[in-house]
């Protein structure tokens, strides 16, 4: 019974090439894990200020909020579940191409060429629908967001304060924009 090294050392590079797609599912499962965790992070804090919370009108917008952080907790969720499928397909491409390459009959080897390809087919399917729905958490987190403080600069208080002392003279204006709070500062999110 002889070896052949050449084909072997064939095999083993073959099989390793995909192996450096897993590297990136890994570092996309990070990412998307890291997200999923600020996502429960903020509902767990938000559960809690709504409870202790007696304003009808906070109550309201937090359980708006909840129901947008459930709906992205969802597609994190589906967005690990199809990069883990991902991993194993990829991992399993790898023993279908090195088992393919180191049978002995021309038939065996093609049909596991054909299941290693049709194998990472799925893969990169999986991964392709991974990063969608990445891309959909990602839009749904800004959603929520209210920036209707910066288009309505009256309803801001320092900005208020601010236009008043416009009218005051020149000479005088340095001196109190020195001990004002900077508009930074003064603005506070009420979520």
């Amino acid at each position: 019974m002889s070896i052949d090294v050449s084909n072997i050392t064939h095999s083993i590079q073959l099989a390793v090439a995909p192996v450096f797609f897993l590297t990136g599912v890994a570092g996309m499962i990070g990412a998307v894990a890291g997200r999923l965790a600020r996502i429960i992070d903020r509902g767990r804090v938000l559960e809690d200020r709504m409870m202790a919370s007696k304003d009808e009108d906070y109550v309201q917008r937090s359980l708006l909020e909840l129901n947008f952080l459930r709906r992205r907790g969802r597609l994190a969720n589906l967005c690990i579940g199809l990069l883990t499928l991902c991993g194993a397909l990829i991992a399993l491409t790898i023993i279908l191409l090195f088992v393919g390459q180191t049978t002995k009959t021309e038939i065996d080897a093609n049909s596991w060429s054909l299941a290693a390809m049709f194998s990472f087919g799925l893969g990169v399917v999986s991964f392709v629908s991974a990063l969608c729905c990445f891309m959909v958490e990602t839009m749904m987190a800004t959603q929520l967001l209210n920036f209707h403080p910066l288009r309505q600069p009256a309803t801001i208080p320092c900005m208020a304060a601010s236009n008043a002392a416009a009218g005051a003279a020149a000479s005088a204006a340095p001196r109190k924009a020195a001990t004002e709070p900077s508009r930074q500062d003064a603005f506070m999110p009420q979520v």
